[in-house]
């Protein structure tokens, strides 16, 4: 592109010292150089901001929360802070390849697309094994309905265009694991979504992970966007709706079986 745009990367962290480094040399690796990288100290108690001050490079920007906050109301807070036009986000225990930054910025050149992502490893720590988030072809362009029937978008391959979190009203603060999915979605509703087929980036799956230590919250949220989906979305007619709220009751199923309640978990597997 003739012009570089700023890109903001969004790094919130809670005691993250263990896989900090990796991250931040990550972003600091890139290809791309026209970044700047807003740290959110959600006051931390180990030694991250230690961490994270030690490097001296100006596009690193340290803020310390006046609070603690959930985690979307956290990234709305750090993203106030950011100053660039297109905004990316990794957490500490993830990390980027290094042309990540470089492959997802020129798409934005189509004033029609809101939203960037691609493929990613999920590295199992505990095995040293890792295999590709998806395989084949994911779809691109207005793709509300595919998303549906089967979102492919990981949070650390994210690039957002600014203007479309705004419009959007940024993440709903009332969620703590499906922000970014409840974002992607309503931003497919207007904007066109480009995946790219490539590896961006790596997931660290150490069963420590926020999607893992709260599947009874990812539940019951993932319960709430459906009812609530149900009512905006109803122009659309998306068959795939329904397919949505298929994969909510098996989870519920899944969540019943492991509290040892088979009753409840075969009731919701024969809704499916």
């Amino acid at each position: 592109m003739a012009e570089q745009p700023l890109v903001s990367v969004i790094m919130n962290c809670f005691n993250g010292e263990k896989y900090l480094r990796e991250a931040i040399d990550s972003v600091i690796a890139q290809t791309y150089e026209n970044w700047e990288l807003i740290f959110w100290d959600n006051q931390s108690t180990d030694a991250s901001a230690e961490i994270i001050k030690s490097y001296d490079d100006s596009r690193i920007r340290y803020f310390y929360a006046l609070d603690h906050t959930l985690l979307y109301e956290a990234r709305n807070l750090a993203i106030k802070e950011a100053q660039g036009s297109l905004l990316a986000f990794l957490d500490v225990d993830d990390w980027w390849e290094p042309k990540k930054l470089e492959k997802q910025v020129p798409v934005f050149e189509n004033v029609d697309v809101g939203l960037v992502c691609g493929n990613y490893e999920v590295f199992y720590e505990k095995s040293g094994w890792g295999r590709p988030s998806w395989k084949g072809q994911k779809p691109s362009g207005r793709i509300l309905n595919e998303l549906l029937a089967d979102y492919h978008i990981g949070l650390l391959t994210i690039m957002l265009r600014r203007s479309a979190y705004v419009e959007l009203g940024g993440f709903d603060r009332r969620y703590h694991v499906i922000g970014d999915f409840d974002l992607s979605l309503r931003l497919a509703e207007k904007w066109q979504v480009v995946t790219l087929e490539s590896q961006l980036a790596h997931f660290r799956f150490h069963g420590a992970n926020e999607s893992v230590q709260k599947r009874k919250v990812h539940l019951e949220e993932m319960k709430i966007w459906i009812q609530e989906a149900k009512i905006r979305l109803a122009r659309y007619e998306l068959s795939s709706l329904k397919i949505a709220e298929q994969q909510v009751f098996y989870l519920e199923g899944l969540t019943a079986v492991e509290n040892g309640q088979i009753r409840k978990s075969l009731s919701r597997l024969k809704q499916l």
